[in-house]
C-alpha cells in the first residue's frame, strides 16, 4: 500500500446550507450533538480544536485532541486540523510530527443541500499505524452517519 492508498476520505451529504454544515465542526454545543462529549473550538488560524470523548478522564490526553490547532481556515468552504489517537494509539500518533491532519470540505449542492468531504492523511508504516488508520477509518464513517441524522432527521 502506497501513502496515497493510506488517505482516508469519507463524504455526508446534510440537509441544510454550507454556513449551517461549517457551524457543526465549529460550535462546541454543535459537536457535542453528533461527535464528542466536550468541544474547546477556537475556528481560527492557531486557534483551539481540542474535543474530548472522557472529559471525565484525569488524563485528558486519553480519547481527546487537546492540543491539535487550527491549521487553516476559509468559512464556510473548508478548514484544516491537527488530529491526535484515542487512548490506545497516543503512545505512536500523538508524539510524532507533524500530527496526523484533518481536512474537511464543504460543498455547496444548492441553498438547502451541502455536500462535505473529509479527508484525513498523515499515516505512517507500520502495523500499529495501519492499526490505528483502520480504527479511523470506522470512526469517521461512523461519525458521518450520527453527524447526518442529527441535520437530517433529528432537526425535523
Amino acid at each position: 500500500m502506497d501513502d496515497a492508498d493510506k488517505i482516508i476520505v469519507t463524504h455526508a451529504i446534510l440537509k441544510c446550507n454550507s454556513e449551517t454544515a461549517f457551524s457543526y465542526f465549529e460550535k462546541n454545543e454543535l459537536l457535542t450533538k453528533w461527535l464528542t462529549g466536550k468541544a474547546e473550538v477556537e475556528m481560527k488560524v492557531g486557534g483551539k480544536y481540542e474535543l474530548f470523548w472522557s472529559p471525565d478522564d484525569p488524563d485528558l490526553t486519553n480519547n481527546s485532541t487537546l492540543g491539535c490547532k487550527v491549521l487553516a481556515v476559509e468559512k464556510p468552504h473548508f478548514f484544516n486540523i491537527e488530529w491526535r489517537g484515542n487512548a490506545e494509539q497516543k503512545h505512536f500518533m500523538n508524539n510524532i510530527r507533524p500530527l496526523t491532519n484533518v481536512t474537511v470540505l464543504f460543498f455547496p449542492i444548492d441553498s438547502n443541500n451541502t455536500k462535505i468531504t473529509l479527508i484525513h492523511t498523515g499515516w505512517r508504516q507500520d502495523k500499529d499505524w495501519e492499526s490505528a488508520r483502520n480504527y479511523f477509518v470506522n470512526a469517521w464513517a461512523g461519525a458521518f452517519k450520527n453527524l447526518e441524522s442529527v441535520v437530517n432527521y433529528d432537526s425535523f
